[in-house]
């Protein structure tokens, strides 16, 4: 039997720092003033931040960088995942199948996090229902497989309880981004996730073009593929690497994701828009991720499409460990702290130099290395 211990978890702070205005906090007081004129100039501003907290039972030990798991009273709870998220509320399917529609214990969405949101498509969640198709989430389960990226210094968990990641780029229209694809990749290996690169839209370019950079990765042990969904291109295949596991789409906006679903899955006829012909960019036709279950086994998040992806809890000085191919050249390195950008006497740029290792992806870590978020 797990034992159950009570520990304090920080809530979110109910108040909002206030700016201090220049001049407001040096007035002086008159001693013969009326004494109830010193009370209404005394607080000048609002309190600034308070952080509350709150004792809560667990009754099991908590992962490093996960949310305590509160115990709860399973009297009438069902286990569930959470097929799509919609703010305080989301859509959780339980193991026999039925559909219920859960508003979020106020208690998860007010415990201080990093996170954007309490929940997130694939979770995992103890939920008691009402008997009429609704319900209430009560726990969150510890997550495994996690695709995040940060957005305004917040954790922002696109995917979670994930075997693998579909990176999806786009041969063109719009534009092929190399170090979107790193991104993703880095993503992946931080949430212990098999990534997997499809390069969609392989009926617009010739295929001799893409040569260089299928083969860059598949030297590096990626598996990629790549797919065409007016052609069928590579769709049977990508659709045996899908069968029987967990899948989270991920990529630019406009690459196709969804059309690529509506490939191998026809019966759920998602919805599609084509890329803006002024901007070559894509529209988001998927707003919110949902899970997504497949007839021929398997799950997958389909995930809203982005034009930026800034890495969470990376450090930009760890990057290089990311990169597999510059690890046989950090010893010619002159200096052990090397960035391998503007040292002089750099076994990594010698490699560049040389083409042992390719000039994209040297030019996206140099991109991630400094910050540079691809647009």
């Amino acid at each position: 039997m797990t034992k159950k211990k009570k520990i304090r978890v920080p809530l979110r702070k109910n108040r909002q720092t206030t700016p201090r205005q220049r001049g407001k906090f040096s007035q002086q007081v008159d001693v013969h003033e009326h004494s109830d004129d010193h009370q209404s100039r005394e607080r000048i501003s609002r309190k600034g931040s308070i952080t509350r907290y709150r004792t809560i039972v667990s009754s099991a030990e908590t992962a490093p960088g996960q949310q305590p798991v509160r115990d709860v009273d399973t009297t009438g709870c069902l286990i569930g995942r959470v097929l799509s998220p919609h703010g305080g509320t989301c859509v959780v399917e339980a193991e026999d199948g039925t559909i219920y529609q859960c508003a979020v214990r106020r208690l998860l969405k007010s415990l201080a996090t990093s996170e954007r949101g309490s929940i997130a498509a694939g979770d995992r969640v103890l939920f008691r229902p009402d008997g009429i198709g609704q319900g209430l989430v009560e726990r969150v389960e510890p997550r495994h497989g996690v695709l995040t990226r940060m957005i305004r210094r917040q954790k922002h968990v696109l995917a979670a309880n994930v075997d693998q990641v579909l990176i999806v780029a786009s041969a063109a229209e719009p534009n092929l981004k190399p170090s979107l694809i790193d991104r993703y990749l880095i993503s992946a290996n931080v949430g212990d996730i098999k990534p997997i690169i499809c390069i969609n839209k392989a009926d617009l370019v010739d295929l001799v073009e893409l040569q260089p950079l299928i083969g860059t990765y598949a030297q590096l042990g990626y598996e990629i593929v790549a797919t065409s969904t007016r052609t069928g291109l590579g769709i049977s295949r990508l659709k045996h690497l899908l069968q029987g596991r967990e899948t989270a789409l991920a990529g630019q906006s406009g690459v196709g994701k969804t059309s690529l679903i509506n490939s191998f899955e026809p019966s759920l006829n998602l919805k599609t828009l084509a890329v803006t012909v002024e901007t070559g960019k894509g529209k988001h036709t998927t707003t919110a991720a949902r899970l997504l279950k497949l007839s021929f086994g398997g799950w997958v998040v389909d995930t809203p499409g982005i034009r930026q992806m800034e890495l969470w809890d990376v450090n930009p000085v760890e990057v290089e460990r990311f990169f597999l191919e510059f690890q046989p050249y950090l010893k010619d390195c002159r200096f052990p702290n090397c960035s391998h950008i503007h040292e002089s006497r750099c076994g990594v740029k010698r490699a560049v130099v040389r083409g042992l290792i390719s000039i994209l992806r040297y030019d996206s870590y140099c991109r991630i290395r400094t910050g540079d978020a691809d647009e």
